[in-house]
């Protein structure tokens, strides 16, 4: 295959850090490369380095002639005042772009929610976006070009499941194979497995390179950590423990990671199972008693939107529950019910009176009240210990096991970054000791070697958890059933866990979407009649102007049938 980018002994030193010690690599036609690695070891610029969008401090970066490259960085440079039209299609007619299916495809999976939301679809201003609709536009307008090789940094942020999904898809079918290079750096453990051929590691200034994707990974960095007699005993059991999760998975897990199956059964022969979910429950028995919450008959609307309908679902102690659902389906809103921050139109919510619940939000603002604190010092102040499963465990343990160094642990919070400040708004909740945790979108800002610190330390917290989640891996990994908000007040139980939910939903969801989208459309159609009109009334003494008011007046009408008709139609797909 032909290389299409080369480095040749990068270094690339920050501070007093060196990130990147004469590493050496190459991007050849077909690669699908995933990059993992701790938080600020390198990744993100090892991405600027290969796109020549940084410069190194010493060696070089060659592409083969003619590249023709696309970037999406954490960042977007979509202009404010362009359409959503103009950053993504520029100025192609709409019969142009509409007859090449892969950016009809592009559209619809990436730009579909746009036509359902308030915002006026590709007509809309980016500056009238939210932070996660501006992602997926700066995704879709890369995705739209033609490039040999598509290097995109943490590509999942903002995408629900079913976004991830399409998104894997669509990367897997893009290009034949042979031909074109993905390089991605991301969290997203299912989506490495579902899409990469290969997997980079970044760590220590050096770039580690593993055949496979995820799964294979972790096999690999394990068999090797036990062959060089790794004294990092706490760092290696984890990885085996990961090796026996990805081995024992759900059934919904990707078959792609190539295992040499006696070399990981080996590996992890005296590994016990993830979690004792009979103890874990008698134990939240014991802290919760027998009721914890239920919803009876609830009914909640947001914003005129109905949200939830006569809903009846109930929590029972060591219950562990993923959820998912279309975005404004009322995910967090479901999660502010079972906290008692939210409160239903109708029905009640009945909590037991031992119930104490935390909540891991999306925001991090909690943290600012304790910046001048050290990190050690901010775990202290909730408790000194805590109890998890059958054992206590100190803050600073605590602290080590969620990757903080000894020089990390004595860090001020406000010079910790975004990743840090999770683990730690996550220990101090831990240190209250919760009976309920209910945790919204919390891989945010983690990496995969912190994600899998977390998982493992959930394993065993014995009480009832709640999990919102766009990370299939992750609700796969640490719940025992999920859940869903379809959009149309249900929640849903899933017992195919995440892939049922993105096949049998699918054609209730694209009628919702529909459904929005006419309506948008008989909105305007109804101004514009009544303009006409009022055009008639104007003109009614002159019978040309009258004419031609009538004629456009009888083909809007015939418009808003047709489109009445639609509405009909994917309204009884939602019923």
């Amino acid at each position: 295959m032909a290389n299409l980018v080369s480095a040749e002994a990068l270094t690339v030193v920050h501070g007093s850090r060196t990130l990147l010690d004469r590493v050496s690599l190459g991007v050849s036609e077909g690669d699908r490369v995933g990059v993992v690695g701790r938080n600020g070891d390198g990744k993100s610029t090892l991405l600027r380095l290969l796109t020549r969008a940084q410069e190194a401090d010493a060696g070089r970066v060659t592409h083969t002639g003619g590249l023709r490259l696309g970037m999406l960085s954490q960042g977007d440079a979509l202009a404010p005042g362009a359409s959503v039209r103009e950053a993504v299609l520029g100025d192609q007619p709409a019969h142009a772009w509409a007859s090449q299916s892969r950016v009809r495809d592009v559209v619809a999976g990436l730009l579909g929610d746009l036509d359902a939301s308030d915002v006026g679809g590709l007509d809309a201003l980016v500056s009238t976006l939210s932070g996660g609709q501006r992602r997926r536009v700066a995704l879709a307008a890369l995705l739209a070009g033609e490039h040999d090789l598509v290097v995109l940094d943490e590509p999942t942020n903002h995408l629900d499941v079913e976004g991830v999904a399409w998104l894997a898809e669509h990367l897997r079918t893009r290009w034949p194979a042979g031909s074109g290079a993905l390089l991605v750096v991301t969290h997203d453990r299912w989506f490495l497995d579902a899409v990469c051929e290969r997997v980079w590691e970044v760590h220590d200034g050096v770039v580690d390179p593993y055949d496979g994707g995820y799964a294979a990974y972790v096999l690999t960095r394990a068999e090797r950590a036990r062959v060089a007699a790794v004294t990092e005993e706490r760092r290696q059991n984890l990885l085996r423990k990961e090796l026996a999760w990805l081995r024992r998975g759900a059934p919904a897990r990707t078959s792609k990671p190539r295992f040499r199956i006696e070399a990981a059964n080996d590996l992890i022969a005296d590994v016990p199972p993830l979690r004792d979910s009979v103890e874990l429950a008698r134990m939240a028995t014991t802290r919760l008693g027998k009721d914890v919450v239920d919803l009876e008959d609830v009914t909640l609307r947001l914003g005129g939107k109905l949200l939830l309908d006569r809903v009846t679902w109930r929590l029972g102690p060591g219950d562990r529950i993923g959820v998912v659902g279309v975005n404004g389906a009322g995910k967090s809103t479901l999660l502010g019910l079972v906290e008692g921050s939210a409160r239903p139109d109708a029905g009640r919510v009945k909590r037991g009176s031992t119930v104490v619940v935390a909540t891991l939000s999306q925001e991090v603002r909690e943290l600012d009240e304790v910046g001048e604190l050290r990190a050690l010092e901010a775990a202290d102040e909730v408790a000194s210990h805590v109890r998890l499963g059958d054992r206590d465990v100190s803050a600073g343990q605590l602290l080590e096991r969620l990757g903080f160094t000894a020089q990390r642990a004595w860090t001020r919070v406000d010079d910790l970054s975004g990743g840090e400040r999770r683990r730690l708004q996550l220990l101090r909740l831990l240190m209250g000791e919760p009976n309920v945790l209910l945790l919204d979108e919390p891989t945010n800002d983690l990496d995969t070697d912190t994600l899998a610190a977390v998982e493992d330390l959930l394993d065993g917290w014995p009480g009832t958890l709640v999990v919102v989640s766009h990370d299939r891996y992750l609700l796969e990994r640490i719940t025992d059933r999920q859940v869903a908000l379809l959009g149309d007040g249900t929640v849903r139980d899933l017992p195919g866990g995440v892939e049922e939910y993105l096949q049998r939903p699918a054609p209730a969801r694209a009628a919702r979407k529909e459904m929005a989208r006419v309506e948008r459309q008989l909105e305007k159609l109804a101004r514009r009649e009544a303009q006409l009109h009022d055009q008639l009334a104007a003109q009614a003494t002159d019978p040309v102007a009258v004419a031609a008011l009538d004629a456009q007046l009888r083909e809007l009408l015939a418009e808003r049938g047709r489109l009445e008709e639609s509405w009909l139609e994917a309204s009884e797909l939602v019923e």
